[in-house]
């Protein structure tokens, strides 16, 4: 038999800060490699870029609770470092 313990043990699941990123490095990396990864940046990078800014702001927005001060500072630094990752992958552009 399953102990007792087992049913009462709590699971907080994964933080919203920590989904937030995975959701903006993964959306990002396929909208450069998608619309920017020629010489010029398509209209479409931007759009993509402005829909993911709105999205996160309803995300902070609804579960304030979760966003505290040292949550939003590694969320504005893992925004600096997907600026980096932009540039590494703009530098391998091509003349399309």
């Amino acid at each position: 038999m399953i102990p007792k313990e087992v049913f009462n043990r709590r699971h907080f699941g994964t933080p919203e800060v920590v989904s937030l990123i995975v959701i903006n490095y993964l959306v990002t990396v396929i909208d450069i490699q998608a619309f920017a990864m020629c010489t010029t940046i398509k209209w479409h990078f931007w759009l993509v870029l402005v829909l993911l800014g709105a999205y996160n702001f309803y995300r902070i927005r609804r579960n304030p609770e979760e966003f505290d001060r040292k949550t939003l500072i590694a969320y504005g630094i893992s925004w600096i470092l997907l600026l980096a990752v932009f540039f590494l992958l703009r530098t391998k552009a091509q003349p399309c």
